[in-house]
């Protein structure tokens, strides 16, 4: 903990992605947990859905772990399971069931309208499933704190997106002494107006987000996300760019940034990482040769891009572009072979291909569609392969730019490769990531984690960071090439992406290893150890407010 800082005794940590692997605030969550951990012993406790048999992937029950409160728990109908999360660290996890409060939704709704006003008339998918979840989760954070708390303990429960805002809420006002944390990663609002391509950074100060959301159809999830920002004791957010985005949509400046920090400890070391290398970048030229009918060879440039299959705040638009344009490039020096690792509407693994993986000949066709590893229940409506068809990228044997999808969640058993995520990203020359929102930013952290030089853009958190540990807009010889990108330089920004490769297919083993070295420091100023102490700050703004509660009480 930090001198002069107000620390807690508990903290109640809920999200959907709690023992659930869905995106980047997994990755957040579990990679954050064994610093608090060791600090905390088991006094950080992590709140999470129950999925059953998905759950258990990452959990693990232990029925001693707070038994007087589990049986407590039980008489109360609180249906849930207590145990450890399989992450470093181990920390607690508690995993909640809570679909027994669909019959009382409306009540819940009621009271939330009258003590917040919050509007969830206009509700529809996931709104209400996340709502259950959370209000669960409050309950179970008051039926845990008064089996074992009280007033003499400092209790912070911090929530994760607006799906953890009822939650919030319902502590606010039933556990006033609880100071209340709530860290929004991306405003719903923001990543809507986003993804109907409408322009956001330009027109950020004028737009009113209470209009937008009525004009998106996104009223209630704007509303619990808005009115949880404006009652918790702290509000945080991911990155500077994303701070201005609450302060414009949700008319609440934050009171904390708390950058992303991740773990290495998943990257492997010495001749463990060489020997892995060698093999994810074999596997994946082997795979690309089957598929192609063509012989690349391992001095082929490999690339990628990965993510959310969100087409264009990814920025999946902008890099199917540049490789169509680095196609004409006379600058190219090597073959590139260039992947997009998005998980689509996949049907099945490819048995052609699998075929031709396993009879070991060598093939000088192309299988049909050479441009996917597996099969998508909508081939004819899919962003990516359509935006290929549209320009004529086919992958032709003479082609120096050969663009493969493979549309697949990488965890091991995907049918083609079998491999997971960071065991093939690590085979990579480059990876690209030109996002045109992205309030932080993992994939370029973890790929500069792998000595992986990166190129991103300065709408990413992650790049702006990088440009201020840099000093400068960030070159590839930094490591992290950091690209200028706005509402309208589509262009632009397809033409730098060509460029940077074209010109790294001209540098000299030594120059390249300068990168992947300058790649690998930068990941290591990105650690826990050095961005947790964000957190202790924010611990302490919204205990010192709950203290004052206390104060104005007595």
């Amino acid at each position: 903990m930090v001198k002069g800082l107000l620390s807690p005794d508990y903290i109640f940590e809920s999200s959907w992605e709690v023992c659930n692997k869905v995106g980047g605030i997994y990755t957040v969550l579990s990679t954050r947990a064994k610093t608090l951990q060791d600090a905390m012993k088991d006094r950080i406790i992590f709140l999470g859905p129950d999925f059953k048999e998905a759950s258990d992937k990452y959990f693990t029950a232990d029925g001693k772990l707070f038994a007087e409160w589990q049986q407590q728990a039980l008489s109360e109908g609180l249906v849930v399971r207590v145990g450890r999360w399989n992450v470093p660290g181990t920390p607690v996890a508690v995993l909640i069931d809570f679909t027994q409060y669909y019959k009382e939704k409306n009540d819940i709704y009621t009271w939330l309208w009258n003590h917040y006003q919050v509007d969830s008339l206009h509700a529809y998918g996931d709104y209400d499933e996340a709502s259950m979840f959370s209000y669960a989760a409050a309950k179970v954070v008051e039926s845990f704190y008064r089996c074992y708390l009280d007033e003499t303990k400092k209790v912070v429960y911090h929530g994760n997106e607006w799906m953890t805002g009822l939650g919030l809420l319902y502590i606010n006002k039933v556990l006033p002494q609880v100071a209340t944390l709530f860290t929004t990663h991306a405003t719903s609002i923001g990543r809507s107006i986003a993804g109907n391509n409408k322009p956001l950074y330009d027109y950020l100060f004028a737009y009113n987000g209470d209009q937008m959301a009525g004009e998106l159809n996104m009223q209630s999830k704007h509303s619990i996300e808005k009115q949880t920002a404006k009652f918790v004791d702290c509000f945080t957010t991911v990155s500077e760019i994303t701070a201005n985005e609450c302060k414009e949509l949700l008319d609440k400046p934050v009171d904390v940034v708390l950058p992303n920090g991740f773990e290495n400890d998943f990257v492997p070391c010495d001749s463990e990482f060489t020997r892995k290398r060698k093999a994810a970048r074999k596997q994946v030229i082997e795979v690309a040769n089957a598929l192609l009918g063509a012989d690349l060879d391992d001095d082929t440039l490999i690339v990628s891009t990965s993510g959310r299959y969100e087409f264009r705040n990814k920025g999946v638009d902008v890099y199917i572009e540049a490789m169509n344009r680095l196609l004409r490039d006379d600058r190219l020096k090597k073959n590139v072979l260039a992947f997009i690792e998005v998980p689509g509407w996949v049907g099945e693994p490819r048995q052609d291909l699998i075929e031709r993986l396993n009879s070991k000949k060598k093939y000088d066709t192309p299988l049909p569609v050479p441009m996917i590893t597996h099969w998508l229940h909508n081939m004819s409506h899919d962003n990516v392969l359509g935006m290929l068809k549209f320009l004529d990228m086919q992958n032709r044997y003479d082609d120096k730019v050969k663009l493969i999808f493979l549309p697949c969640y990488l965890d091991g058993a995907d049918g083609i490769f079998n491999k997971k995520y960071y065991d093939l990203v690590l085979g990579n020359d480059l990876c690209i990531y030109p996002s045109y929102y992205e309030p932080w930013g993992y994939t370029p952290l973890e790929a500069v984690a792998f000595k992986v030089p990166c190129i991103t853009s300065d709408l990413a958190g992650f790049g702006l960071w990088a440009n201020a540990e840099f000093g400068h807009q960030g070159e590839i010889e930094d490591g992290v090439k950091v690209i200028h990108r706005t509402d309208y330089n589509y262009s632009e920004v397809a033409d730098k992406i060509k460029d940077t490769v074209a010109a790294f297919s001209n540098f000299t083993p030594e120059q390249v290893q300068m990168c992947r070295s300058n790649a690998d420091k930068l990941s290591r100023k990105a650690l826990w150890s050095h961005f947790i102490k964000y957190y202790y700050q924010a611990y302490d703004v919204a205990l010192r407010k709950a203290e004052c509660r206390k104060t104005e009480k007595a």
